[in-house]
């Protein structure tokens, strides 16, 4: 019994050996893992013979034509309670794309990164990132990831050397508590870099930036930069980090795009915020004017109360803009504008909504993003 016993260890070790020998000649030393497994009862140790597993391949959406997208929350999007109506909202609808938080103005990336440069920024409010946007491309949903840039409360905190700054040093702070990063300092743009490549690795299918302009709206009497020289002009400042965005960016193979200011489509100074039309547009695929109607200033193009007036300040906002990309030799398809959803000024019901909307339409500009910061849409409007 013994000698049949020693026998059949034999064979099934020579069976292994056989097999391991034929796994290595095909795949090598990569195809064994570095633990250590016995025969039970034979006292030989071996190595399995299992591959290691590959990493799964991210898979993209291509942009929808036209786009038409709503705003989600990155605390929206972690709850499913709260983000289910939206995307019912977006299926029972015109509606075929959201623009999620990746980064807002708090500073926070909003799910687990993998680069260890990242993690201290990294709050966990999307627990299931990957299988959310996969479940949002199963029902053919355009993924848009908005990355605040230098609106960042939380990098400037960690790293107050490269913060604006009052004149006496301390940083400097905007009407509503919140501190900017200085927009010449290299060492944030390469980590904004860093936070748009975590984005297309869980899915994502575009980089939407937004912020990407010098502060306003605080005390600029009180205001200093350690790394501006404050001579070179402000729009050199942006075309020089929209020109590094789109050269870092360009191996991902995603399109970029980038939220402006509404008066941008109108005014051809930079509003002392380093933004202009013609220089977004050499180096991004989409441009997304913010021309919320409320936002306009008393007596814009004559009206006494522009966001009573929907229809009227968006066609003459984008017509300005449309007239000047194709002056550029640029073409008005790039134009994605946020219009409003949301009541400030006048109630917006689904009228005023899709006034905004028609707007567009009779300029042949049919893609749009809406904004609503609680993230509560009137359905009726789509």
């Amino acid at each position: 019994m013994k000698i049949g016993r020693n026998v059949g260890i034999s064979v099934i070790l020579g069976f292994f050996i056989a097999l391991g020998a034929l796994a290595y000649w095909f795949y090598g030393e990569s195809f064994f893992k570095p633990e250590i497994y016995s025969l039970e009862g034979s006292g030989i140790m071996i190595a399995p013979n299992v591959l290691e597993p590959e990493e799964e391949k991210v898979i993209h959406l291509p942009t929808p034509d036209p786009v038409r997208a709503v705003y989600m929350t990155s605390w929206v999007a972690g709850e499913r309670s709260l983000r289910s109506g939206i995307v019912s909202l977006i299926e029972s609808s015109e509606l075929n794309a959201v623009v999620i938080d990746v980064k807002d103005f708090s500073g926070k990336i909003s799910f687990e990164v993998s680069d260890e440069k990242l993690k201290g920024a990294s709050e966990e409010r999307i627990p299931d990132i990957k299988d959310f946007i996969k479940y949002l491309h199963g029902k053919n949903i355009y993924v848009i990831a908005r990355i605040s840039v230098f609106q960042d409360l939380y990098y400037s905190g960690a790293h107050p050397e490269l913060a604006v700054k009052k004149l006496n040093g301390a940083v400097w702070k905007d009407k509503k508590g919140l501190s900017w990063i200085d927009p010449v300092a290299r060492e944030y743009w390469d980590y904004t870099v860093l936070v748009s490549k975590e984005a297309e690795r869980v899915g994502f299918d575009e980089l939407n930036f937004d912020y990407v302009r010098f502060p306003s709206d605080g005390n600029m009497r009180d205001i200093a930069y350690d790394h501006w020289d404050e001579v070179t002009p402000r729009i050199e400042v942006m075309g020089d980090f929209f020109a590094y965005l789109s050269d870092e960016l360009s191996g991902l193979n995603l399109p970029l795009s980038v939220d402006l200011f509404g008066m941008v489509t109108t005014n051809t100074d930079d509003l002392n915020i380093g933004q202009l039309l013609e220089t977004a547009d050499l180096y991004f695929d989409y441009i997304s004017p913010m021309v919320y109607p409320s936002h306009y200033p008393v007596t814009f193009i004559g009206l006494a109360n522009p966001a009573a007036n929907p229809y009227e300040v968006v066609h003459y906002s984008l017509s300005k803009a449309s007239e000047r990309l194709l002056s550029a030799s640029s073409s008005p398809q790039k134009l994605r504008p946020w219009l409003q959803d949301f009541d400030l000024g006048v109630d917006y019901d689904a009228g005023m909504v899709n006034k905004q909307k028609q707007a567009g339409y009779d300029l042949g500009i049919n893609s749009w993003m809406m904004w609503n910061a609680a993230n509560k849409y009137t359905k009726e409007a789509y």
